[in-house]
């Protein structure tokens, strides 16, 4: 429902739903200038292990893990997420994944938060190259929506 609420006012923001049903919208939290902020991954694709690592995404173990897609991380609250039981044996294989990817994460997240934060700074203060803004989600509207979509499940 959030994602959705977002997605009104910025297009960009992800879809965490595939074919008859929701899946989870796995990725990484992390605080930007006092705001919680989540970063989608992408499940591994065979065009990952060809593309390069750009401020706006970064490859997980050299894109044989998927990949972070830093132009599309949004504004969250409490509420608007789930931390996720990676020992859930309903899907042995996915959890096996994402440990895989987890691990990598934990062991690279200053390097991650450290992308989060350039990007996000240079979106804020105009300096990002033009191609790479116009695929990036709309941080400041997003954190004002956020607020709102906040206010409104507090009434």
């Amino acid at each position: 429902m959030y994602c959705n609420y977002l997605r009104k006012f910025d297009s960009k923001v992800c879809y965490n739903f595939g074919f008859k049903r929701i899946r989870p919208f796995v990725g990484v939290l992390f605080e930007v200038n006092n705001i919680l902020y989540f970063a989608p991954l992408s499940s591994p694709k065979e065009k990952h292990l060809k593309m390069k690592n750009t401020i706006d995404f970064i490859k997980i173990d050299n894109g044989k893990l998927g990949a972070i897609n830093f132009n599309n991380m949004i504004p969250v609250i409490e509420g608007c997420y789930e931390i996720i039981d990676l020992n859930n044996k309903n899907n042995e294989k996915y959890a096996h994944m994402l440990n895989m990817q987890l691990f990598w994460l934990n062991r690279n997240y200053d390097r991650i938060k450290y992308k989060a934060k350039t990007l996000y700074n240079k979106y804020i203060n105009n300096t990002l190259d033009k191609r790479i803004k116009n695929r990036c989600c709309n941080f400041p509207l997003l954190e004002e929506k956020c607020l709102d979509y906040h206010v409104k499940i507090k009434v």
